[in-house]
């Protein structure tokens, strides 16, 4: 890995600081653990620079309480860096299917609207769609559409987006794709998730 330097300098007009802080979409896909915790990372790091940041929480449910919203939620009221926002779409979890399915469905589809109105606002400088990949993936909200929105997304607007089997044209169109893989995980010896584990 080079120490700050890239490997190639495109000759696109821009300048070193021009390029340097041109806004990212940012992928975590992949069957590994770990996508939306490397999302939340990022946004202890939007916090700290005193961004303002949406979180849309796609298809888990509003029910399920997770460590990062508690500690992102009480960060983002401290005053000391950004704000903070948490938005939670659907009613159970991104892997199981359940009767609710339509309801999650449109659940997904508003919350897509909402971030959409949010972009064209600017109304944040980081936005992290956790697991916003399933509904792309699953045909509950366009493709094409998400891509031709962030492509043209107006500002200094960064989005991390997580979610296995992220469609291939937001890979295309996205600046970083992490790809988490799995090696081992403790469910695959019978272990359920744990508290300050998995939430």
């Amino acid at each position: 890995m080079p120490k700050g330097q890239p490997s190639v300098v495109p000759d696109d007009g821009l300048t070193t600081r021009q390029r340097r802080n041109r806004p990212l979409v940012v992928v975590h896909t992949g069957v590994g653990k770990g996508k939306s915790t490397a999302a939340f990372g990022l946004a202890l790091r939007a916090w700290n620079q005193g961004w303002p940041i949406g979180v849309f929480q796609f298809v888990k449910s509003a029910k399920w309480k997770v460590g990062e919203e508690r500690a992102l939620r009480v960060l983002g009221d401290s005053g000391e860096g950004g704000t903070v926002a948490w938005h939670k779409m659907g009613e159970g979890w991104s892997w199981v299917q359940r009767d609710a399915q339509m309801d999650n469905e449109e659940k997904a589809r508003e919350g897509w609207e909402q971030v959409k109105r949010d972009l064209a606002a600017e109304t944040y400088r980081l936005y992290v769609l956790d697991e916003f990949a399933y509904p792309m993936h699953w045909g509950w909200v366009d493709t094409d559409e998400v891509v031709s929105v962030l492509r043209d997304r107006p500002g200094t607007q960064h989005v991390v987006i997580t979610g296995r089997n992220a469609p291939e044209e937001l890979v295309g169109l996205a600046d970083l794709v992490t790809d988490m893989s799995k090696v081992k995980h403790p469910m695959d010896v019978g272990q359920k998730g744990q508290r300050g584990i998995e939430w």
